[in-house]
């Protein structure tokens, strides 16, 4: 029951960041199409590291889903699909080798990358057509920082979570 009712405000949260994130006016600092935050990924993070892959993916899914409904159409709701899971996928391979191989922020960067691979795979199909992926390059670029950026935030969330040692749930 409080891994339902976790998985619940994780939604929530989620949610609430993606919303946040259209406030922000990312195009006046990188004046590129595309480009995102990417703060939900804070909560795919979280879910990943305390929980497990199957709450992160539902977390995902149930939030691209309702994302998409309160704010968006069926193209947003591909493109997010699209993103949202192949960065968890990426992420969930890496994570076994976080602390040896890996850090947190290059998880993270990892995972952003991969959502900007997926949301590309996403615009091919819906616009039959792969010369879109010569954007790809750039948006490679914006995701080591927004990846990082994520990170950054993650990792101090952690911290407090860790100091805390109040998270238990089963």
């Amino acid at each position: 029951m409080k891994k339902t009712i976790l998985n619940g405000i994780l939604i929530s949260l989620a949610m609430i960041l993606s919303y946040m994130e259209r406030l922000f006016p990312v195009a006046l600092f990188i004046p590129l199409p595309g480009i995102k935050l990417g703060l939900a990924n804070i909560v795919t993070l979280f879910a990943l590291f305390y929980l497990n892959i199957p709450s992160a993916v539902a977390i995902n899914i149930i939030r691209c889903i309702l994302v998409a409904l309160l704010f968006g159409n069926i193209t947003s709701l591909l493109f997010s699909v699209f993103g949202a899971l192949s960065a968890l996928l990426v992420m969930a391979l890496l994570k076994p080798g976080y602390g040896k191989y890996f850090s947190l922020m290059g998880i993270s960067m990892a995972g952003a990358a991969a959502h900007n691979v997926g949301q590309m795979i996403a615009a091919s199909i819906i616009l039959k057509d792969t010369g879109i992926f010569s954007y790809l390059t750039i948006l490679l670029i914006g995701s080591i920082f927004t990846g990082l950026l994520t990170a950054i935030v993650a990792s101090n969330l952690f911290a407090h979570i860790n100091k805390l040692n109040f998270l238990e749930i089963e």
